[in-house]
């Protein structure tokens, strides 16, 4: 299915350029060859492999035309028509999509899922087909695997619906995912009051939604208002600083306690909540406790020596 593909998403964040301090003069990073020590241009510059420290296999762009990757060719001969018709978008590329797989999503690791990008059919003969997945996904509650071509390499994708738009996902192939094992905490233990604490602050900080000041780029807020101070001769603003958070966590109970009363302030709630269990010493076994009484009495009762 030939499709046009626009960006689902946007940044917003800020970015600078490197420039000399001493006369603000642009610093531009330039292609040297190590061998002639001379500046090359693009027309020179071509793709290799590093085998060994010694050995470098050149990689024409001829040869990567040729892989066996049915979804560049359908993307090519999309292409084409789209020329032939002159009704290409000016930022929307053509792809192919070819499906492989339909899953439920909970299936799916989240790791695996990268940028989200719109996906519009590239022409009236895709839309009859766009529409059909479109419906058949939505009904279904499920999600597609698929296969593209993307800046000359095959990658995965998962295929979504969202309001009218079937989404497309950047995905990882399975042997990209690093295993967490090396990372694992030591062994811990964890009470029954402090599973429950977690589980009533989780329950006070559930929402509907993700909106709210919570959710806002305060940074990158700030830093605009940083640079239209300076662009404007005037002193920044002094920005609120965070509150500092202790480096480790003695009491855990203490800890969720505050946690949830903070929840609660900042999201303006009065309702009540699961109050959070205190935290209590473990019994121990009746003739343990009991043993432990005695010999408390016989130690209470001896003096002292003298020195």
């Amino acid at each position: 299915m030939p499709i046009s593909v626009a960006s689902a998403t946007e940044d917003h964040s800020i970015r600078f350029h490197q420039y000399h301090l001493e006369d603000m003069g642009r610093v531009r990073v330039r292609k040297y060859c190590e061998i002639e020590d001379r500046e090359v241009d693009q027309g020179e510059i071509g793709k290799s492999y590093q085998l060994t420290k010694d050995q470098v296999i050149p990689i024409s762009d001829e040869e990567l035309r040729d892989l066996p990757l049915p979804t560049a060719k359908a993307k090519a001969k999309a292409k084409a028509k789209a020329k032939a018709k002159a009704k290409a978008k000016a930022k929307a590329k053509a792809k192919a999509i070819e499906n492989v797989a339909f899953v439920p999503l909970d299936s799916v690791d989240p790791l695996k899922i990268g940028e989200g990008y719109y996906l519009a059919p590239s022409g009236q003969v895709a839309a009859k087909p766009y529409k059909l997945l479109r419906i058949a996904l939505d009904r279904s509650s499920k999600v597609a695997v698929a296969k593209y071509a993307w800046s000359g390499r095959e990658r995965l994708g998962l295929l979504r619906v969202r309001e009218d738009v079937i989404v497309l996902h950047a995905m990882r192939w399975p042997d990209e995912i690093r295993s967490p094992e090396e990372l694992l905490p030591p062994p811990v233990e964890l009470s029954d009051e402090e599973i429950d604490g977690a589980l009533a602050l989780m329950d006070t900080m559930t929402r509907e939604d993700l909106e709210g000041e919570e959710f806002q780029d305060t940074y990158t807020e700030a830093l605009s208002q940083i640079i239209e101070a300076k662009r404007e001769h005037r002193e920044p603003p002094k920005l609120q600083e965070p509150e500092s958070q202790a480096g480790q966590i003695v009491d855990l109970m203490a800890a969720l306690n505050e946690s949830v009363q903070k929840a609660r302030a900042s999201r303006g709630e009065d309702a009540d909540v699961h109050e959070l269990p205190k935290k209590t010493a473990k019994k121990q076994p009746a003739k343990k406790t009991a043993a432990k009484k005695t010999t408390a009495k016989k130690t209470s009762g001896r003096r002292p020596r003298s020195a």
